[in-house]
């Protein structure tokens, strides 16, 4: 059996490729840690890496459990996670039952109104935190145990490893500023807006913004916002995203991007009675 600490240690040099750079991440120092990858190599009996004088690179073999062993550090952390919250729940004053959301912030707002609504006129209802994130972090949210559910948009996000029901289908529309020459135009096609010189799309810091942008670096959906409003910048949105604009923006629809599809995704093994009423509350809409 694989202990979680091996497992650090590896994915660590699997991704750093450098022992030293894994040892300093780890807080240890360098030989104790080049022992225990050694160490796993024999008991699992399997070449993990391969070792020459300009570095270190990942055998197949190594590929593969840095791959699974990722997986299994995002099962232990979420475990961790959900049995501290479940434990929370435990303390006198406290209500029984708590769910965390994971949003998109910006999108589906109607559809988490309409939502939250329902659910909490239920009789079994528990309570709700609404957790905004980032554009592609709603599955690492489910993974690690942060969220119990999450509202997630193909193709946008990947569901592979989760259960999930589609709720919502919606066209997409690119978001101008107000005053530039593109937002009088009743429709844009993607070619439209591709090569605008002084409008850049922007572009995220994480992957997962349909289409890739070269303009400005965008960390959070208010710095987008004003970047927009200045006339820096443009970005490609749900159609849903209206309910955030500004009066300096204007939505133009895109008539040749895919339509998006909202899911609300949740961890394939969950038995949260509760988790399955959110659900439930969710199909029904």
């Amino acid at each position: 059996m694989l202990e979680t600490r091996e497992l650090r240690y590896f994915v660590a040099v699997a991704e750093e490729l450098h022992f030293g750079r894994a040892a300093e991440r780890l807080g240890m120092a360098q030989p104790p840690l080049s022992r225990a990858i050694q160490q796993l190599e024999r008991r699992l009996d399997v070449r993990l890496l391969d070792r020459n004088r300009r570095g270190v690179a990942l055998t197949g073999a190594g590929e593969m459990l840095l791959h699974e062993g990722r997986a299994a550090l995002d099962a232990a952390t979420a475990a961790v996670r959900r049995t501290r919250r479940a434990a929370a729940t435990d303390t006198p004053g406290t209500a029984r039952d708590r769910l965390v959301l994971a949003v998109k912030a910006g999108a589906s707002h109607e559809l988490l109104h309409k939502l939250l609504d329902a659910y909490a006129a239920r009789p079994d209802a528990a309570e709700i935190e609404v957790l905004p994130s980032g554009t592609c972090e709603q599955g690492e949210m489910l993974r690690d145990g942060r969220a119990d559910a999450a509202l997630m948009h193909t193709p946008f996000n990947t569901l592979a490893g989760f259960d999930s029901e589609a709720l919502m289908t919606e066209g997409q529309i690119v978001i101008l500023p107000a005053g530039h020459p593109l937002a009088a135009r009743g429709e844009l096609s993607l070619a439209d807006i591709a090569d605008v010189p002084d409008l850049p799309l922007a572009r995220w810091s994480r992957d997962g913004a349909y289409p890739p942008g070269p303009g400005p670096e965008i960390h959070d959906q208010t710095q987008l916002a004003q970047l927009i409003a200045l006339g820096r910048t443009a970005a490609v949105f749900p159609d849903s995203a209206r309910a955030w604009l500004w009066a300096e923006h204007t939505a133009v629809p895109l008539t040749d991007a895919p339509p998006v599809i909202t899911h609300i995704a949740w961890p394939a093994h969950s038995r949260s009675v509760p988790l399955a009423n959110l659900i439930r509350t969710a199909t029904e809409l």
